[in-house]
Formats: structure tokens, C-alpha cells, sequence
């Protein structure tokens, strides 16, 4: 089934997986403002019964980065340009990146695990929406790097609290203040990537990682997700008190008590 193919964004769903392509293979899958709506409109389309999301970029780019044409003062074509967006008001500057970053949220739902199966270059925003997903599977031709710094800018887009959680704050800081190149054995190494595999294998491990995850059963898979999500943010003890509540609710539910 079609979700939506359009501006530069192509998703798809069969049975309890949804596909989601970047489709500017020619630009190495270059963000802009439309493609940041697209992808935002297919998180809410996707339909209930979708339990695993795979993010792939075609061609030899999963994705590099910003259209660098939002950077110069004419802008994209029927779109705001960084320049202009600085002379907005605080409240419509403010509004207009939250607008932006609702492109990279939805993929951490709790009801969802997503994947993103990413080659070649993930630069910047590509960097981000890499980060925005569960899982990264890598391969080996794969480089991330976080450029914003060098062009005066932040990370915006959702990608920082992921970043310092899988990398930890003195690693996160070298590679946003350095701009430098992780390479996918490194990011294997620091916990960047899940998994890195041959180039011609990627479609082939992501497949198999999906299947996976789709043979454990739903609502345990999304009760430990959030269980994990939130292990950071508690105490032990308040989080054996989150396992004990979580582990009744599982229970009832096999023994057919559940409300």
C-alpha cells in the first residue's frame, strides 16, 4: 500500500512494515522544508497496525545533509531561507524549527521500532534522522558527520539527546565541535550503529533484523521499549518499581486478565 510519494519522500506499507525512501538520489538525498513536511505527514498516516519503519536513502547517499540552498539568501523556491527565517520574530522562528523537527520525532513512538539502513554519507540532518530512529544499520561505505558547528549553526533537528545517549557527552561534544567524520567501524565501536554489514548485504540485514523484530510479540516488544527509553531518567529502584508494573500488566495480559 502507498502512504504518500512526494517531495522527495517515498513511503510504503506491507502488512506490519512501513518503508520509508528518501527519493532525491541526484541531490544525495539533500533535505529541505518540503521533504521535512513529507516526512512528517507519513508519521501521521502510518496505520496502526505498523509495527516496524525502515528509513532508507536511494542511491549512494543515505543523506547529505541541508539543501545548501536554504543557506543562501534566495533560498528554495517557495520556501522560507535561513537568512530570512533570522529576521522573524521569536515566536515565528521559534514555531517554524519546531515545524521542521516534526519530521525526526515520530519515529520514536513507543508503539514503533524503526530502523535506518543508511550508505554512504549521513551528513548533518542526515546525521539527525539516522539518530532519530531505534536502530542503524551501516554499511561499511557509511560516514556520519555533524557539519552545523563549521556553518555557525546547531544540531536542531532533534539530534543532540540521542547523540548523548548512545555516544555519551565528551564524544557527542568532539563530534559536533570538530565536524570530523565516524566512519561505520568506529561507529559500530562507540555505539553509533547496531550493525555493519557489506554494501551489497544492507537490504539483506536490515530484512533479517525486521523479521526479528517482528517475531517478538507486540505488546511485550513496546512494553520494554519504554522500559529501556526511560532507564536513564530513573532511579534503579524506580525502575525495578517500572519493571515490577510493566511485568504485571504482561502477565494479565497472557493469562486473558487484562482490561
Amino acid at each position: 500500500m502507498s502512504l504518500l510519494d512526494t517531495d522527495g519522500v517515498r513511503a510504503t506499507v506491507t502488512g506490519a512494515v512501513a518503508t520509508v525512501t528518501l527519493t532525491r538520489a541526484e541531490k544525495r538525498n539533500a533535505q529541505t522544508p518540503a521533504m521535512w513536511r513529507a516526512l512528517a505527514e507519513t508519521g501521521r498516516r502510518l496505520p496502526g497496525s505498523v509495527r516496524v519503519v525502515v528509513l532508507r536513502g536511494e542511491g549512494a547517499s543515505f543523506s547529505a545533509g541541508l539543501d545548501r540552498r536554504i543557506l543562501t539568501p534566495g533560498g528554495i523556491e517557495g520556501e522560507i531561507s535561513l537568512p530570512g527565517l533570522a529576521r522573524s520574530s521569536d515566536g515565528e522562528l521559534d514555531a517554524t524549527i519546531a515545524g521542521f523537527q516534526e519530521a525526526f520525532t515520530w519515529w520514536r513512538g513507543s508503539d514503533l521500532v524503526t530502523v535506518a539502513a543508511v550508505q554512504g554519507h549521513a551528513i548533518g540532518a542526515g546525521f539527525q534522522l539516522a539518530l532519530a530512529c531505534d536502530l542503524r544499520v551501516c554499511a561499511e561505505d557509511a560516514r556520519f558527520a555533524m557539519r552545523e558547528t563549521s556553518l555557525g549553526l546547531v544540531p536542531d533537528l532533534g539530534g543532540t539527546h540521542p547523540l548523548v545517549s548512545l555516544v555519551g557527552y565528551a564524544r557527542a561534544l568532539e563530534i559536533c565541535a570538530t565536524g570530523r567524520a565516524v566512519h561505520a567501524e568506529e561507529a559500530e565501536r562507540i555505539g553509533l550503529a547496531n550493525l555493519v554489514v557489506p554494501l551489497t548485504d544492507l537490504d539483506a540485514a536490515t530484512d533479517d533484523l525486521t523479521a526479528a523484530l517482528l517475531a517478538a510479540p507486540r505488546e511485550a516488544l513496546i512494553e520494554t521499549k519504554a522500559l529501556l527509553r526511560s532507564a536513564a531518567d530513573r532511579t534503579y529502584d524506580a525502575q525495578r518499581a517500572q519493571e515490577r508494573a510493566a511485568q504485571a500488566r504482561r502477565l494479565r495480559d497472557l493469562a486473558g486478565l487484562g482490561e
